[in-house]
């Protein structure tokens, strides 16, 4: 566990409501939405950015993208949602500890991620 506000979150040291948990991750609403649904898949293992991550992080990563697909459905937006993980302060992280943002709820802009 980090002792970032994310690691205390998935802890439980600091309240909050959990939309999903497992034995390897929490989800919670974003509390700065950039879409109709924002949430964010935290593992409760503290790794600070996607780079940090070693082979031993494998079977965890893969289980944070099954767990982002079970809260989609959960939530409805199984059908279409974008799921973005931000590595480093150039590409908009803020707390460094992984997690994944599961946006929904809007279209979103055709471009260079489109495809």
């Amino acid at each position: 566990m980090s002792d970032t506000i994310f690691g205390k979150i998935a802890s439980g040291e600091i309240p909050s409501e959990f939309l999903y948990e497992d034995d390897h991750c929490v989800a919670i609403n974003d509390i700065n939405p950039q879409a109709p649904v924002h949430v964010l898949v935290i593992p409760k293992r503290g790794i600070p950015r996607l780079v940090d991550a070693q082979e031993d992080d494998r079977d965890l990563l893969g289980h944070l993208l099954l767990a982002a697909g079970k809260v989609a459905e959960q939530l409805g937006v199984q059908e279409a949602f974008r799921l973005v993980i931000n590595n480093g302060s150039g590409a908009g992280q803020t707390v460094f500890h992984l997690h994944l943002h599961i946006l929904a709820g809007r279209a979103f802009a055709e471009g260079h991620m489109a495809g």
